[in-house]
Formats: structure tokens, C-alpha cells, sequence
């Protein structure tokens, strides 16, 4: 038996699941919703949704009103007696789509009885969503730090702090930095960016140092 997570718990309506952070959204749409619904998963959608797709002509009429390109699993096809384990494929296809990007939303549409078996195993101690659409959440990380274009930029700072008028004080605009990069930690869909720029002010100030170590500058020009 699977053990119950948090994450039915925090993302009982589509409204909690929109602004939980550290969660991919997993729309589960049904083959029965009016344009009405549909047109409210387009608009609450971001930029370029995973679509996953039964074979099917009702399937297709939602994924015409998405208009989002989809993905055809015959797995999400309705079947007449399913299988005991049925669920749990369902729920490794979804996972399987969901993981290389974690930050991308999932759109699953499939026939009503499908749906609910997925929604069983996939967050089975979730409450029921209002509305024709539900919507559940997948635990991830924060966003990594671009680690190469951090170095890179750092570099670049810690020379460019070097050249700067001897009136102004070398570590300057990597204090800056630093104070934005905190300010963004305040913001948690920031904070990957927030992480970055106190990377860059880091590796910033050492450059700096050991530029300014070198030169005429030191130590007075600190």
C-alpha cells in the first residue's frame, strides 16, 4: 500500500495548486467536459504543457479546444474490463512524462472512469476538486542554478569591478548584486535566481580581490 503524501493534503482545489510552490501541476481532463472547462485549462496552462492523449474522437475534440500538441497513448484508451494493475501503469506513463521536465505542466485526457482510476493511485489521498477538471501536484525541487552562465558572469563582474574609478569602492557591484540576489530568495519562484546572483557577486568579489591583490590599487584602493 502506498504510503499517503502531503501533497493531497496542500492541493485540494485547482486554486491551492496554482500557487503551491515546488509542485508540477497535473491537469486530469475528461473526455465529457464542455468548452466552458476546456476553455479554463488553456487559460490557466503554461508555455508549452506536456498533452497526453487517449485514441479516441472525444479525446481529440479536447485537444482541438486546448490547442496544444498532443501525445496518443493507447494506454488512456477506455476499456471494458481493466486489468488489476491498471492503475498503476496509467500512473508510471503519467511519471514517466512528468520527470525529464519538472517544470512544465501535464495535461492528462482520457474517458471519466480512466480518470478516476488514474486519480486513485496517482494522488490517492486527495480530496475531490471542484469542477470538471482536477488538478494535482507532483513534489520537485527548486529550479537549479545555472551554474556555468553564473561562473561566466561572475567572471566577467569581478574584472569589470576592477575598472572602475578609484573613487568608487571595487566591491560596489558586487554588493549590489548581492542585495538583489537576496531579495529574490524573498521570492520563491525566484529563488533559483536569487541563489544565482549571490553565486555571481561571490565569485565576483573573489576575482576582484586577487585582480586588485596584484595591482597598485592594493590596499588603498579598498
Amino acid at each position: 500500500m502506498r504510503r499517503p503524501s502531503l501533497v493531497g493534503v496542500l492541493l485540494s482545489a485547482p486554486a491551492i495548486v496554482a500557487t503551491v510552490p515546488g509542485h508540477q501541476r497535473i491537469f486530469v481532463v475528461s473526455t465529457t467536459d464542455d468548452e466552458v472547462a476546456l476553455r479554463g485549462v488553456r487559460g490557466d496552462l503554461s508555455r508549452d504543457p506536456i498533452v497526453l492523449t487517449a485514441p479516441t474522437a472525444d479525446a481529440e475534440r479536447v485537444v482541438r479546444s486546448l490547442a496544444a500538441p498532443p501525445r496518443v497513448e493507447v494506454l488512456l484508451a477506455p476499456v471494458s474490463y481493466p486489468r488489476s494493475d491498471r492503475g498503476h501503469q496509467l500512473d508510471e506513463l503519467v511519471r514517466r512524462h512528468a520527470l525529464p521536465d519538472r517544470f512544465r505542466d501535464v495535461v492528462v485526457v482520457t474517458d471519466p472512469a480512466t480518470a478516476t482510476l488514474l486519480l486513485r493511485v496517482l494522488a490517492p489521498d486527495q480530496l475531490p476538486t471542484g469542477g470538471a477538471v482536477t488538478v494535482v501536484g507532483l513534489a520537485r525541487g527548486d529550479r537549479p542554478v545555472a551554474v556555468r552562465r553564473a561562473v561566466a558572469s561572475g567572471l566577467a563582474l569581478g574584472v569589470a569591478t576592477t575598472l572602475v574609478p578609484p573613487p568608487l569602492p571595487v566591491l560596489a557591484s558586487p554588493g549590489l548584486v548581492a542585495l538583489a540576489g537576496l531579495g529574490l530568495l524573498l521570492v520563491v519562484p525566484l529563488r533559483h535566481l536569487g541563489r544565482e546572483l549571490l553565486l555571481i557577486a561571490g565569485i565576483a568579489v573573489a576575482v576582484a580581490f586577487l585582480l586588485v591583490a596584484g595591482s597598485a590599487r592594493f590596499p588603498g584602493g579598498w
